[in-house]
């Protein structure tokens, strides 16, 4: 559990530090809202650059996590201005210089040192509302 969790620790630094090395990668699986499925040894950094340079400041913070051997789910806020362009459901964003703060859950198996597969949830309508992309909600009384 303590190898598991190491490595789950250490995914989001990386991407907290918007760093370029990629944490030990088995066939990785990578899964995301949107029907997105990326396969390979470098399929996690292939969903976080693109998004990465979309906002250059963003930082996922963990507010729970729950751990069962190789299994970890985080339930996480993630955080960043949209200051760059990238690649949403329906094409290229240009940057809209606004901040977002999206809830996502995360869950990863990391296994004899190699994270080997990772799945992604978040509201996609719930994004792209912050970037002002989509009609906000009616609010009745």
């Amino acid at each position: 559990m303590a190898e598991a969790r190491e490595m789950a620790v250490r995914s989001r630094e990386v991407f907290n530090d918007h760093d370029e090395w990629v944490p030990n990668l088995a066939e990785f699986t990578f899964e995301a809202p949107g029907g997105l499925r990326l396969d390979g040894g470098k399929a996690g950094a292939g969903y976080d650059w693109p998004r990465l340079k979309g906002f250059p400041d963003a930082k996922r913070t963990v507010q729970k996590e729950t751990v069962s051997g190789p299994l970890i789910v985080q339930e996480c806020t993630l955080e960043g201005t949209h200051t760059g362009s990238f690649d949403g459901p329906a094409g290229v964003i240009p940057p809209t210089g606004r901040r977002v703060v999206v809830q996502c859950v995360q869950s990863g198996r990391y296994e004899k040192g190699l994270t080997t597969d990772v799945r992604l949830y978040y509201d996609q309508i719930d994004l792209l509302t912050q970037l002002g992309l989509m009609p906000t909600a009616a609010v009745t009384s």
